[in-house]
C-alpha cells in the first residue's frame, strides 16, 4: 500500500483525497486515539441515558389531557373548516331544475 503525503509544493493526491489507490490518509496518533476513544464513551452514556424512560407511563399519559391539546386540534381543524367553502353537490346545484309530479 502506497502512502501519500501532502506535500505544500506539490500537487494534490489524484482523484478524491479520501478514496482510491492515491488517497490521502491520516496517520494515527494517541491524540487522536485519545479523542475517538472519549466520543465512544460519550455516545454510550447518551444511550445508557436513553434505555430509561424519561417519564412514567402515569405522566405520559396525563400530559397531554393538562395541556388540552386535544382540544386545540379539534379548535384548530374547526377554523380551517369554516374558512373553507361549504362542499356543493350536484344535486344542490340542480336543485331549481326538480320538479315535483303531483301524481306521485
Amino acid at each position: 500500500m502506497r502512502l501519500t503525503v501532502i506535500n505544500m509544493f506539490k500537487k494534490s493526491v489524484n482523484g478524491h483525497i479520501f478514496r482510491g489507490k492515491y488517497r490521502l490518509v491520516k496517520r494515527v496518533t494517541p491524540r487522536s486515539v485519545d479523542t475517538l476513544q472519549r466520543e465512544y464513551e460519550q455516545t454510550e452514556r447518551n444511550m445508557a441515558l436513553l434505555l430509561k424512560p424519561y417519564l412514567t407511563l402515569e405522566q405520559s399519559s396525563g400530559h397531554a389531557k393538562e395541556l388540552n391539546k386535544k382540544e386545540q386540534v379539534i379548535n384548530k381543524w374547526r377554523e380551517q373548516q369554516l374558512k373553507m367553502k361549504p362542499h356543493v353537490t350536484i344535486s344542490d346545484r340542480l336543485e331549481h331544475l326538480n320538479v315535483k309530479n303531483v301524481w306521485e
